[in-house]
């Protein structure tokens, strides 16, 4: 930012430097033709042509230094072509100033007009020339008037024009950077101070910003709490997935540790029992994990048709007999990774298979302004009883032992619905008579 403004106030500075000296310089420099012309013309209205044809003056000019030797200040009055002439001592007349030096004029074309031009004749004294071709009463020679006065006066006030204008445009540009870094410094201040708060929230343990800050700040310090907060909410159910798969794996190893201690003849099938738990719950839990980490990428998507179509496939092979009916919204997604979905979708529709009489309803609800996608699951089986429904989502929980299964499946699909912004609820078919599973997951904004 300060290098922008710096870069910025100097490219400013300078363009309107250039600009104003150019203006004051011109200024100038008409200032000083005018009093040339003013000169010229009062040499021109007082010349007349004598008897034998010179040019002489009705009346003294009134400027002294004429008068004076390399005062600085000359006139002179020529005709061109007239050289050759016996009279040309008196077609070439030059002030008294000029001494012995003659003016050299451009005297290759005719000036109606005054024309102003610089003249470096002399090395050391450079001149503002300005002159005049005119044709005198009396006479038919086209006579110059010129007037020449050295530049010393007129490059000093350019000069001095320029320093001021160097100097006053510098302090400029140092106040206007200086007061572009006090207001970049006191603007960032709030970031600042921001920062003050974030060091003394991690010095003191505290878990928010709850200093007062500016108002400028207070949308960075919501989205900041707002990460903090889910941040510790991560931590927290990654602390809570630790201790319960530690508790789920403390029973199984205390049974193998206790048989292993009483050398007990049944050890084998009770290490093949008790790991088969061991790694059921292993698998419940990575699969949430697996499913905080895909939600964290913040890109979720997936098509809930095929999804659908696919889990129908490889559970028919297994469920030959069952009947499987799929209907619905074909073009709705949600906000899912497709292996998540695809495997809430399996466990549902499994169970679904497993525990019902033989026809399995799918159905996809998703309608066009709905925020969420509702997916109805139904089949013809007894169902589950009201009064189980909230603890059939338990891990291990099973109300049929007499089928296989880990009784996690409902728990993996509650636990990642949930993880995503969903949720799954129990209910009566109304069409089947057997159990009706809602699962509610958000929808990608189209």
């Amino acid at each position: 930012m300060m290098a922008i403004a710096a870069i910025w106030i100097g490219v400013l500075l300078l363009g309107g430097g250039f600009a104003l000296d150019r203006t004051l310089t011109r200024l100038v420099e008409s200032n000083f033709d005018d009093q040339l012309e003013y000169l010229l013309n009062a040499m021109i209205v007082t010349a007349e042509i004598g008897p034998d044809g010179e040019v002489y003056f009705n009346r003294p000019l009134g400027e002294p230094r004429f008068l004076e030797p390399n005062s600085g200040l000359y006139w002179q009055i020529s005709a061109k072509g007239q050289e050759d002439t016996p009279s040309y001592s008196l077609l070439n007349k030059p002030s008294r100033s000029l001494w012995d030096t003659p003016l050299k004029l451009r005297e290759d074309h005719f000036d109606t007009e005054p024309h102003f031009y610089d003249s470096y004749q002399f090395e050391d004294e450079p001149l503002r020339i300005v002159e005049r071709t005119v044709i005198l009463p009396d006479s038919d020679t086209r006579w110059t008037f010129a007037v020449a006065s050295a530049r010393e006066e007129l490059d000093f006030q350019i000069n001095r024009i320029r320093s001021i204008l160097v100097w006053s445009f510098a302090l400029l540009g140092l106040g206007l950077f200086a007061m572009a870094m006090a207001q970049s410094w006191y603007g960032l201040s709030p970031l600042r101070r921001v920062r003050a708060a974030i060091q003394s929230m991690r010095s003191t343990g505290s878990n928010r910003i709850s200093d007062p800050l500016p108002l400028e700040v207070e949308p960075l310090v919501e989205e900041i709490n707002a990460l903090l907060a889910h941040t510790e909410k991560q931590a927290e159910e990654a602390r809570t997935h630790a201790g319960n798969l530690a508790h789920a794996l403390k029973t199984p190893l205390t049974v193998l540790t206790n048989a292993a201690t009483a050398r007990d003849p049944q050890l084998a099938d009770l290490v093949f029992r008790e790991t088969k738990t061991m790694q059921r719950h292993v698998e419940h839990h990575l699969a949430r994990a697996r499913a905080v980490g895909r939600r964290a990428s913040g890109h979720s998507r997936a098509e809930v048709w095929p999804s659908a179509q696919s889990v129908l496939r490889a559970v028919t092979r297994i469920y030959e007999t069952t009947r499987f009916d799929l209907d619905g919204n074909k073009s709705a997604t949600v906000s899912v990774e497709r292996q998540d979905l695809d495997e809430i979708l399996g466990n549902l529709i499994e169970n679904a298979a497993k525990y019902g009489g033989g026809s399995v309803f799918v159905t996809i609800d998703a309608e066009a302004d709905a925020e969420m996608c509702v997916i109805w699951i139904e089949d013809d089986g007894t169902g589950i009883p009201e009064s189980e429904r909230t603890r059939i989502f338990d891990r291990g929980a099973r109300l049929d032992t007499g089928k296989p299964g880990t009784g996690l499946g409902l728990a993996i699909v509650r636990d990642v619905a949930e993880i995503y912004g969903g949720s799954v609820e129990l209910g009566e078919s109304e069409d089947l008579g057997g159990l009706l599973v809602k699962l509610i997951l958000p929808r990608t904004a189209q």
